[in-house]
């Protein structure tokens, strides 16, 4: 099992744009240097506290500034884009850094629906991911001779394509077209165990994979005691409930009593999206990890976590990275 970090470039309340920017090339390094297999950033739009909304150009950025570790989109919202703009631009990313670029694709448009507007121009009525997802596919692979319209850079790159979901959608269209398919639990769980369980049980074999890849995702926050972490933690609530309640904003500063914050129902909703996951010292985070790798199995487990201050944020994924290894080794 590999494992694998998730960034979500947050912004934390008295920060700036550029001092999130710093901090995901800092925590990439940190990364690479505790074995991280992969670094994945996400596309988000008109969030104010979410800095990687030009994705592609942020994936380049760090992978300029690391060697080894492998740097893709967990994900990019293909219905945002031309599957051509995509291609090329990971084309290009792969023509740089060959050998460390993933493509994760994604149907859902990572922001509100006039954001969404706002950057497809129009919403179309038709549901055209499948065949996007397809396209996308073709112009990074070996271009057809005489073919009108290539991807240069892209053609030939055959950048490794994820379906990502949070449904059975993607598990159904990752299993139909044999790609890797990564589950997005570390917000999302509900339906984790039916998603990985179609994924597996429908899975065609193809050029890509000639078994299932499954990843899934979980949020984690260990620091030294299971007291500090869960202070920590109420970051990342407290973000959820704002943006749930219309006032998203940057990542706010760790409270003691989120309680005192939330509404007890929102609280409660929060926490069951972040249900998948793990909280605590270095003890808590291994038997609570190590009961999620148990009962689902991945072969790729990947983690993220919201967390204001840097320092403790790069603490957090260096115990997160010696509970993962020793779970690796055992």
């Amino acid at each position: 099992m590999q494992y694998s970090l998730l960034d979500l470039a947050a912004v934390p309340e008295g920060q700036t744009v550029a001092d999130a920017l710093r901090g995901t090339v800092e925590l990439a390094r940190a990364a690479e240097r505790l074995g991280y297999h992969r670094f994945w950033l996400a596309e988000h739009h008109n969030m104010p506290g979410i800095a990687s909304a030009a994705t592609a150009v942020v994936i380049g950025h760090v992978a300029g500034a690391t060697s080894t570790i492998r740097v893709g989109a967990g994900g990019i919202m293909l219905p945002n884009h031309s599957p051509l703009m995509v291609a090329e631009a990971f084309g290009t990313l792969e023509t740089l850094y060959p050998g460390r670029i993933d493509l994760g694709l994604g149907r859902a448009p990572g922001t509100d629906m006039a954001t969404a507007r706002a950057l497809r121009r129009h919403m179309a009525g038709e549901d055209n991911f499948p065949q996007d997802v397809v396209d996308l596919i073709a112009y990074l692979d070996d271009a057809p001779e005489g073919a009108p319209v290539r991807a240069v850079p892209g053609a030939g790159t055959k950048v490794p394509v994820w379906i990502l979901g949070s449904s059975l959608y993607g598990a159904q269209l990752a299993a139909h077209l044999g790609l890797p398919y990564a589950f997005a639990s570390h917000f999302a769980p509900a339906m984790l165990a039916q998603a990985a369980g179609l994924y597996r049980s429908t899975f065609r074999p193809s050029r890509f994979l000639d078994r299932p890849r499954f990843m899934m995702a979980a949020s984690v926050v260990a620091a030294e005691t299971d007291e500090e972490a869960t202070f920590l933690r109420s970051s990342q609530l407290l973000s959820m409930a704002r943006l749930r309640s219309g006032r998203a904003g940057k990542l706010p500063a760790p409270v003691r009593d989120v309680a005192a914050e939330v509404p007890a129902p929102l609280l409660a909703s929060v926490r069951e999206a972040f249900s998948c996951g793990a909280t605590g010292a270095p003890a808590t985070v291994r038997a609570q990890l190590s009961a999620l790798i148990e009962t689902y199995r991945p072969d790729e487990f990947m983690i993220t976590g919201m967390i204001h201050d840097h320092a403790a944020r790069l603490r957090s994924f260096e115990i997160a990275a010696e509970v993962l290894e020793g779970l690796r080794g055992g």
